[in-house]
């Protein structure tokens, strides 16, 4: 399922238009991204937890040449369902 898959689904369940779902569809998504940049968890009852995680700088290798180099510390978004989508999953 994409965005626009996700949209057409909330207009036939919500009874609205195709474009207005979208809109909601982005908006959604935007807050959460927006969220995510302030260093913020994003929890949404009964679906899950976004959690900010910090990868820190490293050692590793150009896989091209075997050349050490240093990875840059960064930050990785991660996703950790509720307790409900779990159950669905595993039924």
């Amino acid at each position: 399922m994409n965005s626009s898959d996700l949209a057409e689904h909330i207009s036939e369940t919500a009874g609205t238009t195709k474009a207005d779902a979208r809109k909601i569809v982005d908006a959604v998504f935007e807050a959460i991204a927006e969220a995510a940049a302030n260093g913020d968890d994003i929890s949404l009852h009964g679906f899950g937890k976004f959690k900010i995680k910090d990868s820190p700088e490293r050692e590793g290798r150009n896989p091209a040449t075997g050349e050490a180099m240093t990875i840059k510390a960064s930050k990785k978004l991660s996703f950790a369902p509720a307790k409900a989508i779990k159950e669905k999953l595993n039924a």
